[in-house]
């Protein structure tokens, strides 16, 4: 997480129409649970424009990526690479040794796959990484293994240039500019706020 070796995230394939709302939330839990970059192949522009437009309100830093060529970011990355996969080693397995390589200075990237994964990245994956050996969702598992990576403490991370910020409240939905009043007394009705 920013002070930290990159920990960077691969959307591997993207159907168009089919993965789109999959691939944007893909983007978007990488960003909120301590990535630093997500990178999407270029059948999902659509999606990094939507990722790129949540950071610009809600903070940073965070970057986005589209190329052309995905498998290579796979081949060419100098730390680990974790494919998420329900096939394989749970994950409760292998989350020491994967902050042991982040603590060593080794950026980590992980790769979600969309449709069916080629056996090559398989093989080239250091860890192939299952969140439950059960059929769900690619989102819940780069959630999961992003929190077991950084313990929790993404949830507590601060947010440079935001437009807006969500107060913290028990019912009802207050988002407000930076510096504005959080106070319980300043709050509009849950009916009313944005």
């Amino acid at each position: 997480m920013h002070d930290e070796p990159e920990v960077a995230v691969l959307r591997l394939g993207h159907r168009p129409g089919r993965d789109d709302r999959m691939t944007t939330h893909v983007g978007l839990t990488a960003r909120a649970l301590g990535a630093d970059r997500v990178v999407f192949g270029p059948a999902a522009s659509g999606s990094a424009d939507t990722v790129r437009d949540i950071t610009d309100r809600f903070g940073g830093p965070f970057a986005v990526e589209v190329t052309d060529a995905p498998k290579g970011v796979i081949s060419d990355w100098p730390g680990p690479v974790v494919h998420l996969t329900m096939y394989g080693l749970p994950v409760q397995d292998v989350q020491d040794d994967l902050r042991a390589s982040l603590d060593g200075g080794d950026p980590v990237l992980f790769v979600v796959g969309a449709e069916k994964v080629s056996f090559d990245v398989y093989e080239r994956a250091d860890y192939n990484v299952a969140v439950t050996n059960q059929p769900h969702s690619e989102v819940a598992s780069l959630a999961v293994a992003l929190d077991r990576l950084f313990d929790g403490r993404e949830l507590d991370r601060e947010w440079a240039d935001a437009d807006r910020e969500v107060v913290p409240m028990e019912t009802g939905k207050r988002v407000v500019e930076p510096g504005e009043s959080g106070r319980p007394d300043d709050r509009e009705p849950a009916d009313r706020a944005e």
